[in-house]
C-alpha cells in the first residue's frame, strides 16, 4: 500500500510491472478505482506484459485515497494537478497516461495544464461538456434523494452504493467540483499525441471525435458494440491503446 501527500490530501497509489518500463499513469472512472477500472479489467496485466511500468491511481474520494467532502476539493485543475504531483513522488519526468470516463477529463486537464509532463495520452469514454449538465441530479441522488429519476444519475448511484469502499457524500462533492469545459484554444495549443476512444454505443461520451478534431494530430477511435459501462474490458480497446502508446499510429 503506498501513498503521498498531494497538497493537504493522502492519495493511494500502486505500481506494477517492470521498474525500468516506460511509465503510464492510470486514471479510473466515476465511482470506480484502480483496482476495479483496471486490474479486473485485466488492462494492468496486459500493461504489464508489454512491458509497461503501470502507476494507478485511486483519485482523491476514490478507493483508499482520501475523501474530501468539500467541492472545492475537487476542481480538475487540482484533480490534474494530483497526476503531476504523484510523477514529483515517484521522481518522473514524465509518463504516458491512460484515462476513462472522469478520468479521461482529468487527463485531458492534465495534458492542457502540464504538457511537459506527459507523453502519449489515450482518454477513453470522453465526451463533449453537454448543456445540461446532470452533476446537480447525480449529487441529490449520491445524497439519498429518490425523488430524482434521471436514469444517468441512479445508473451512477446503483454503481456506488453497491460498494463498500464508497463514500457517497464525498462522491456528491466530487460530482459538483469545478468542471469548465475546455476551450476550443486550449484544445488546439496541445502538441502531444492524444487519441479518444469511446464505444460506439456510448450515448455519455458522445461527441468525442468532435473534440478530437480540435486538438492537433488526435486519433478517434470508435470501440465497436460497447456502450459506457462495457468498453473498458473489450480486446479492440486494448489493441487500439496499446497500438497507440506504442507509436504505431497504422494499425
Amino acid at each position: 500500500m503506498a501513498e503521498f501527500d498531494s497538497d493537504g490530501v493522502r492519495l493511494h497509489y500502486a505500481l506494477a510491472g517492470p521498474e525500468h518500463g516506460r511509465p503510464v499513469v492510470l486514471l479510473h472512472g466515476y465511482c470506480s478505482d484502480h483496482e476495479l477500472n483496471w486490474v479486473g479489467t485485466r488492462w494492468q496485466e496486459t500493461l504489464t506484459s508489454a512491458g509497461r511500468l503501470v502507476i494507478g491511481l485511486d483519485c482523491r474520494g476514490h478507493g483508499r485515497s482520501q475523501k474530501p467532502h468539500d467541492p472545492a476539493a475537487y476542481a480538475r485543475s487540482t484533480m490534474a494537478a494530483d497526476v503531476v504531483r504523484l510523477l514529483d513522488h515517484l521522481d518522473l519526468a514524465d509518463a504516458d497516461c491512460l484515462g476513462y470516463s472522469m478520468g479521461a477529463r482529468i487527463g485531458l486537464e492534465a495534458v492542457l495544464a502540464h504538457q511537459d509532463r506527459l507523453g502519449r495520452v489515450v482518454l477513453g469514454g470522453l465526451g463533449r461538456w453537454e448543456r445540461t449538465d446532470r452533476s446537480d441530479l447525480i449529487a441529490r441522488r449520491m445524497r439519498g434523494d429518490e425523488r430524482v429519476t434521471d436514469p444517468a444519475a441512479e445508473m451512477f448511484y446503483r454503481f456506488a452504493a453497491a460498494r463498500p469502499v464508497n463514500d457517497l457524500e464525498a462522491l456528491a462533492c466530487c460530482i459538483l467540483g469545478q468542471q469548465p469545459a475546455p476551450s476550443a484554444e486550449r484544445l488546439a495549443a496541445i502538441r502531444r499525441p492524444v487519441a479518444i476512444m469511446a464505444g460506439d454505443r456510448d450515448v455519455i461520451a458522445r461527441g468525442g471525435e468532435e473534440i478530437a478534431a480540435q486538438i492537433p494530430g488526435a486519433r478517434y477511435v470508435a470501440i465497436p458494440g460497447r456502450n459506457h459501462m462495457n468498453a473498458v474490458p473489450a480486446r479492440p480497446f486494448k489493441d487500439a491503446a496499446l497500438a497507440f502508446l506504442d507509436g504505431d499510429e497504422g494499425r
